[in-house]
C-alpha cells in the first residue's frame, strides 16, 4: 500500500474511534449515577464543580477498551468532592470493568463508624488497565483496594494497574481492628505506583499494624518508584510500616495467584522512593522474591526487612537509617548502600529531613559514591543520572534543577498549594 493511502486509512480510523467516544456532562448525583448505567467505551464523563453526596457505592463494570477506555474526572482539578457516608459497609467505587481513568477526583469517607468505610475504591476481578491520577483519598481503612475473584476454576485478578501522582491521607487514626493499609493490592501483575504521597494511616483497633501501601498475594511485576511516605506526619501512634511486597502475608491459598501464597510477590521492583517517619520498618519484604531496591532513602525509620526463604533481594544504593536484616531465612545481594546513617548526620548533610526536605547540604559521604545501575537512569525528580557514578539514595545531586521532595515524586505541585495536604 502506498504510505500517503496507509496514513489516510489510519487517520480516518483515529477520526472513527474518536467519533464514538461521547463528552458526558454530569452536575449531580443523580446525573452521575445515570451516567455509569448508560456508561459507553471511549465515554467522557466530566463532573462539574461541587459537592457529591453519596450514601451507596458507584459501580464501573462495563469494559472500556485499549482504543476507547472510560474516564471519569472532575472539570477541573479536585473541583470535585465525593463524599462517602453510607450506613453500611463503603466501597465507594465498585470497578470490575476493563480500561477505567479515575482523574483529578477528592474523595471523601466520612462514615460514623470506621469500620462501615472500607474503600475508596474497589477493583476486582477483570478491572484491567485502571489508572487513578492527580487525586485526593482520604479516611478510608484502605483507599485503593484490589483482589480476584473466582471466576469458574480459577480467580481472575485485575492487572496492569496505574496509580499515579496521588494523595492518600487519613485525618485521624481509623477507629477499626480491620486492616488499614491505604493502598492494598492482593494478586494482579505489572502494577505501577508512581509519583505518590502516602501520609499519616493509623490503625486504631486489633494489632494496631498499618501500612503505607503493599502488594501481595503471589502478585508480580510489581514497580513502587517516586513516590513519598511519611508515616506520621500530623499524628502519631500505632505501629506504621512503609512501603510493602508481602504485607502482612495472604491466606487462604486459594485466594492467592496460582493456588499460593508462597512467594507473596514476585519480581517487585522499588527505586527513588523517600520513605520516612515510621516506627517500624521502611520497607518490608515478605516472601517476596528476586526483588530489586534500588536507590531508595530511608530516614526515621528502622530500616529494611527481608523476611522469609521465599524472600531474595538485591540491594543497591539505597541511603538509610536503621539497618538492612535478613530474618527468618531472607536473603540479599548488597551493593553501594550506606546504612545505619544517624538524625545527625542527616541533619548534618541535609536542609531539613524531618520536613521531607532533601535539599543538599553537604554530599560528600555519598555523592558519586554508589555503584553503577543501569536500572535506574534517573532520581526522585526524574532528574538523569548520568554525571558518573550515581549518588546513594533516591535523589541525584549535580547541576540540574533542585528536586523538590516534599511532594512525591512529579506530583503536581497544585495539590499542596490548593491546600489538600491537610
Amino acid at each position: 500500500m502506498h504510505w500517503t493511502a496507509a496514513v489516510s486509512i489510519a487517520i480516518a480510523g483515529l477520526c472513527a474511534g474518536a467519533a464514538q467516544a461521547r463528552l458526558v456532562p454530569v452536575g449531580d448525583v443523580a446525573g452521575l449515577r445515570a451516567a455509569l448505567l448508560a456508561v459507553q467505551p471511549g465515554d467522557d464523563i466530566v463532573l462539574a464543580p461541587g459537592t457529591y453526596a453519596l450514601d451507596s457505592n458507584l459501580n464501573c463494570s462495563v469494559n472500556g477498551t485499549a482504543a476507547q477506555p472510560i474516564r471519569l474526572r472532575a472539570a477541573a482539578p479536585r473541583s470535585v468532592l465525593l463524599r462517602f457516608a453510607p450506613g453500611g459497609i463503603a466501597e465507594g467505587f465498585r470497578v470490575s470493568g476493563a480500561y477505567w481513568t479515575l482523574e483529578s477526583l477528592d474523595i471523601e469517607g466520612a462514615c460514623a463508624t470506621d469500620s462501615n468505610c472500607e474503600h475508596a475504591i474497589h477493583l476486582f476481578g477483570n478491572a484491567e488497565f485502571f489508572t487513578l491520577r492527580d487525586s485526593v483519598l482520604r479516611d478510608f481503612n484502605a483507599q485503593l483496594k484490589a483482589n480476584g475473584v473466582q471466576s469458574g476454576a480459577a480467580y481472575v485478578y485485575p492487572d496492569d494497574a496505574l496509580i499515579e501522582y496521588n494523595l492518600f491521607y487519613d485525618s485521624r487514626a481509623r477507629n477499626t481492628a480491620n486492616p488499614v493499609t491505604k493502598l492494598d493490592v492482593v494478586g494482579g501483575r505489572r502494577w505501577i505506583v508512581r509519583g505518590n504521597t502516602f501520609r499519616d494511616f493509623q490503625k486504631g483497633g486489633g494489632d494496631t499494624i498499618s501500612y503505607a501501601a503493599f502488594l501481595k498475594g503471589n502478585s508480580r511485576d510489581g514497580l513502587f518508584e517516586r513516590n513519598l511516605v511519611r508515616c506520621s506526619q500530623q499524628f502519631s501512634g500505632g505501629v506504621r510500616l512503609g512501603l510493602s511486597f508481602g504485607g502482612g502475608g495472604t491466606s487462604p491459598n486459594s485466594i492467592c495467584e496460582d493456588g499460593s501464597c508462597t512467594p507473596e510477590h514476585q519480581n517487585g521492583v522499588m527505586r527513588n522512593n523517600l520513605v520516612m517517619s515510621c516506627n517500624d520498618v521502611g520497607i518490608y519484604l515478605n516472601k517476596a522474591a528476586n526483588t530489586r531496591l534500588l536507590h531508595n532513602t530511608l530516614y526515621a525509620t528502622t530500616g529494611i526487612d527481608v523476611r522469609f526463604a521465599a524472600s531474595t533481594a538485591e540491594i543497591r544504593n539505597n541511603l538509610l537509617a536503621g539497618a538492612i536484616r535478613l530474618r527468618d531465612g531472607g536473603s540479599s545481594t548488597n551493593a553501594g548502600n550506606l546504612a545505619g546513617v544517624s538524625p545527625a548526620n542527616f541533619s548534618a548533610w541535609f536542609q531539613a529531613p524531618a520536613a521531607a526536605d532533601f535539599r543538599l547540604l553537604d554530599g560528600a559521604a555519598f555523592v558519586d559514591l554508589g555503584v553503577a545501575e543501569p536500572q535506574v537512569t534517573n532520581d526522585f525528580c526524574t532528574n538523569l543520572r548520568h554525571d558518573g557514578l550515581p549518588d546513594v539514595g533516591a535523589v541525584e545531586y549535580d547541576a540540574q534543577a533542585g528536586c523538590e521532595t516534599t511532594a512525591g515524586g512529579g506530583l503536581p505541585l497544585r495539590l499542596f498549594r490548593d491546600g489538600f495536604d491537610g
